[in-house]
């Protein structure tokens, strides 16, 4: 295949194109190392499977079972950070380190060309982990966010993201001459906590470091097959917004709850009306989550408490959905509060907590631009557009938001096949949900195609002059 804005193209097709007698002009014109060097690098630029293999038994895989095995909390990945660091610099990226705080940024600068990013998050979670791998973490850290000490584990995957973005640069300094432009790779720390996006964007990233003209991230997926790239158009990820509401109350004795207001009765009613915001206030064919996660009131038995506390995750796919939810919630319970006779400066508080994001919505013309690529390059089997069943978050979207930056977030499948068949059948256990404690990925098919679909998605995007 012909690409014309490389000009990189194989031997057969430069036979088959110029005839005997203009073969010998070109080489007079170009020297045979240059042409040699054109194309060494088509070569380089479509065969990349078995140099990420080669790259994956002699380092990647021992890097993983590192990070797995070391995982750290949301805004203290010290040494995940140190590490992938050290690691992109050898590999020839200037690499700034605490940007946000843990965060790293590497470039690598290779001629004229658009600047493109690609995110891979660090962070792991507070959980115990009990997947019965031989290289399980039995690590615990003290989180920086809440001053306690808890068991870590990577279960989501973050290990199999960094890990691909190591890979990626490896492919990437070995193929200057397949590509043009300015390379930009980011470790993000606390991404679980949808904090680490917004501390990078607080700390000037774009303007220390320049505003991408695209930007990519992709997530492991145990739901679908070890090595799939599932890709689709508007919102892979949904918006979240983490909400509190604080009902007051008087407090009184169990016996005489007409000498009290009973927060709990009124925060149980403001549960059962939050429910009717999507049922009855959104379009049916528009998606939204209002769920209370937790409910905390009272000391004892007999004892009316004079206040509850209520925890929501708030989910939408788009900011119109994200204003009739917060709106609505405020309505119901500082109007519930106003039905059980409080008085105005008793009535209930909703605080949307810092931990929230906007939805991530992909660019729907490149998802097409890279699909193709994806297709034509790994086969049209193992690329997908399965839509996500559920409401997930991510916090992506700060870098590619304001401003608005052309950008698509996929997934890779992280489940070998054969398991996954047999929990679908019923003949094997259930697959660990991402944040389980049984959560597991088939690194190796995972990690490979994470780093294929990067490398090739790289090489549209910014392609040799």
């Amino acid at each position: 295949m012909i690409k014309n804005r490389s000009f990189n193209f194989p031997k057969i097709a430069f036979k088959l194109l110029f005839p005997a007698g203009f073969h010998t002009l070109f080489r007079t014109l170009f020297s045979a190392a240059a042409l040699a060097s054109l194309i060494a690098s088509s070569a380089s630029a479509t065969d990349l499977l078995p140099s990420i293999q080669a790259d994956y038994k002699d380092r990647l895989g021992a890097m993983f079972i590192d990070f797995h095995a070391n995982p750290e909390l949301s805004t203290g990945e010290f040494r995940t950070a140190k590490k992938m660091a050290a690691v992109l610099r050898d590999t020839g990226f200037k690499v700034t380190e605490g940007v946000g705080g843990t965060g790293i940024v590497a470039l690598m600068k290779n001629g004229p060309g658009p600047l493109v990013m690609m995110r891979a998050d660090m962070d792991g979670l507070p959980l115990k982990e009990k997947s019965g791998l031989a290289y399980a973490s039995t690590a615990t850290q003290l989180d920086p966010v809440t001053g306690n000490t808890f068991p870590t584990m990577h279960a989501c995957g973050h290990d199999v993201h960094i890990t691909s973005l190591i890979g990626t640069a490896k492919q990437m300094a070995e193929r200057r001459d397949s590509w043009s432009g300015t390379l930009m790779l980011i470790g993000q720390p606390a991404e679980e906590r949808v904090l680490g996006a917004k501390k990078m964007m607080q700390d000037n990233l774009w303007q220390r470091f320049g505003t991408p003209d695209y930007a990519l991230a992709f997530h492991v997926s145990a739901g679908l097959p070890a090595g799939l790239i599932n890709v689709q158009e508007g919102a892979p990820f949904a918006g979240a917004d983490t909400v509190d509401i604080i009902v007051h109350g008087v407090g009184a004795h169990g016996a005489s709850p007409h000498a009290g207001k009973d927060p709990v009765l009124l925060g149980s009613q403001i549960v059962v009306a939050l429910q009717q915001l999507v049922s009855r206030e959104l379009p049916p064919r528009q998606a939204g989550v209002v769920t209370v996660g937790a409910f905390h009131s009272g000391t004892k038995h007999n004892i009316i408490s004079d206040r509850a506390e209520l925890q929501l995750t708030v989910r939408n796919t788009n900011l119109q959905t994200r204003d009739t939810l917060l709106k609505g919630i405020q309505r119901i319970a500082v109007n519930l509060g106003r039905v059980a006779g409080l008085p105005e400066d008793k009535l209930p508080e909703v605080i949307i907590l810092e931990e929230s994001t906007p939805p991530t919505v992909n660019n729907d013309a490149l998802v097409r631009r890279l699909a193709a690529v994806w297709r034509s390059k790994m086969g049209a089997d193992n690329v997908a557009n399965t839509e996500s069943q559920g409401m997930g978050a991510e916090d992506f979207p700060f870098f590619t938001t304001e401003p608005a930056i052309p950008s698509v977030y996929f997934s890779v499948g992280g489940t070998n096949l054969e398991e996954l068949a047999a929990a679908n059948d019923g003949t094997g256990p259930a697959i660990a949900s991402h944040h389980s404690p049984l959560f597991k990925i088939d690194p190796e098919p995972a990690v490979t195609s994470g780093v294929r679909a990067t490398v090739l998605a790289l090489m549209e995007l910014m392609p040799a002059n």
